[in-house]
Protein backbone atom coordinates (compact mmCIF):
# COMPACT_ATOMS: atom_id res chain seq x y z
CA UNK A 1 0.00 0.00 0.00
CA UNK A 2 1.16 3.09 -0.94
CA UNK A 3 0.59 6.21 0.99
CA UNK A 4 0.64 10.09 0.29
CA UNK A 5 2.52 11.98 2.65
CA UNK A 6 1.54 15.70 1.93
CA UNK A 7 5.29 17.20 3.55
CA UNK A 8 7.27 15.20 0.67
CA UNK A 9 5.05 16.24 -2.38
CA UNK A 10 5.38 19.52 -0.67
CA UNK A 11 9.13 18.98 -0.53
CA UNK A 12 9.09 17.54 -4.03
CA UNK A 13 7.03 20.28 -5.58
CA UNK A 14 9.44 22.73 -3.72
CA UNK A 15 12.75 20.84 -5.55
CA UNK A 16 11.26 21.05 -8.63
CA UNK A 17 10.42 24.24 -8.42
CA UNK A 18 14.48 25.38 -7.72
CA UNK A 19 15.54 22.87 -10.30
CA UNK A 20 13.45 24.64 -13.13
CA UNK A 21 14.33 28.58 -11.13
CA UNK A 22 18.27 27.60 -11.38
CA UNK A 23 17.74 26.35 -14.81
CA UNK A 24 16.61 29.31 -15.90
CA UNK A 25 19.04 31.29 -14.44
CA UNK A 26 21.87 29.00 -15.63
CA UNK A 27 20.20 30.31 -19.11
CA UNK A 28 19.80 34.23 -18.40
CA UNK A 29 23.49 34.15 -17.16
CA UNK A 30 24.41 32.44 -20.39
CA UNK A 31 22.49 34.80 -22.06
CA UNK A 32 24.29 38.26 -20.48
CA UNK A 33 27.48 36.48 -21.07
CA UNK A 34 26.64 36.20 -24.51
CA UNK A 35 25.66 39.92 -24.96
CA UNK A 36 28.67 40.55 -22.95
CA UNK A 37 31.14 39.15 -25.47
CA UNK A 38 28.93 40.71 -28.60
CA UNK A 39 29.89 44.02 -27.37
CA UNK A 40 33.04 43.36 -26.06
CA UNK A 41 33.83 42.31 -29.81
CA UNK A 42 32.20 45.04 -31.26
CA UNK A 43 34.28 47.36 -29.45
CA UNK A 44 37.56 45.50 -30.39
CA UNK A 45 36.40 46.55 -34.58
CA UNK A 46 37.35 42.69 -35.04
CA UNK A 47 37.29 41.50 -38.63
CA UNK A 48 34.45 38.78 -39.68
CA UNK A 49 36.20 35.15 -40.52
CA UNK A 50 34.40 35.78 -43.88
CA UNK A 51 35.60 39.21 -44.75
CA UNK A 52 39.34 37.86 -44.08
CA UNK A 53 39.40 35.07 -46.35
CA UNK A 54 37.77 37.11 -49.39
CA UNK A 55 40.59 39.92 -48.47
CA UNK A 56 43.05 36.68 -48.53
CA UNK A 57 42.25 35.52 -52.04
CA UNK A 58 42.21 38.80 -53.45
CA UNK A 59 45.48 39.61 -52.09
CA UNK A 60 46.55 36.81 -52.89
CA UNK A 61 45.37 37.23 -56.56
CA UNK A 62 47.09 40.76 -56.74
CA UNK A 63 50.17 39.17 -55.85
CA UNK A 64 50.28 36.59 -59.10
CA UNK A 65 49.21 40.23 -61.15
CA UNK A 66 52.42 41.22 -59.81
CA UNK A 67 54.61 39.01 -60.42
CA UNK A 68 53.31 38.14 -63.90
CA UNK A 69 53.68 42.54 -64.60
CA UNK A 70 57.30 42.35 -63.13
CA UNK A 71 57.90 39.39 -65.33
CA UNK A 72 56.62 41.28 -68.19
CA UNK A 73 58.39 44.31 -67.00
CA UNK A 74 61.91 42.59 -66.99
CA UNK A 75 61.62 40.58 -70.53
CA UNK A 76 61.80 43.72 -72.75
CA UNK A 77 64.93 45.01 -70.45
CA UNK A 78 66.52 41.87 -71.06
CA UNK A 79 66.12 41.94 -74.38
CA UNK A 80 67.29 45.52 -75.14
CA UNK A 81 70.04 44.74 -72.54
CA UNK A 82 71.00 41.87 -74.64
CA UNK A 83 71.37 43.83 -77.81
CA UNK A 84 73.32 46.40 -76.27
CA UNK A 85 75.88 43.94 -74.86
CA UNK A 86 76.35 42.73 -78.51
CA UNK A 87 77.14 46.18 -79.79
CA UNK A 88 79.02 46.83 -76.92
CA UNK A 89 81.51 43.62 -77.24
CA UNK A 90 82.06 44.27 -81.00
CA UNK A 91 84.15 47.39 -80.00
CA UNK A 92 85.93 45.98 -76.98
CA UNK A 93 86.95 43.25 -79.37
CA UNK A 94 88.33 45.19 -81.94
CA UNK A 95 90.45 47.50 -79.25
Amino acid sequence: MQTRNPLLDEFAKLTTGAMGLAQAAGEEAKAAWRAQADRFVAEMDLVRRDEFDVLKDEIAALRTEIAALKAAAVAPKKAAKGSSTDAASTPDSAG
